[in-house]
């Protein structure tokens, strides 16, 4: 019978901060144009073109997409700038 070493699982130190990984999904809705979604995910996401228009028709045809990932503190003054905007969007 041989005895195992045990596997080296990290400990996490109690000071070092975990940040939760959020996205930030926007909504379909029925008022804006497919133009006025690409700029505004150009504008307030960074996105390019490309990924602006895949994020534009996803939320069209599935309802909602993730548009961005990242810490809460990230992502809650871009959700503010789409809302502005009037789009749907939310933090989950």
């Amino acid at each position: 019978m041989t005895i195992r070493e045990p596997k080296n699982i990290p400990i996490q130190d109690s000071n070092e901060k975990v940040l939760e990984e959020k996205f930030l999904i926007l909504h379909n809705d029925d008022v804006h144009t497919f133009d006025y979604v690409i700029d505004a995910l150009i504008e307030v996401c960074d996105h390019d073109f490309e990924q602006a228009t895949q994020c534009t028709f996803l939320v069209h045809y599935k309802g909602k997409c993730d548009v961005r990932k990242g810490s809460q503190e990230e992502l809650k003054p871009m959700k503010d700038a789409l809302i502005e905007r009037e789009l749907n969007a939310t933090i989950d």
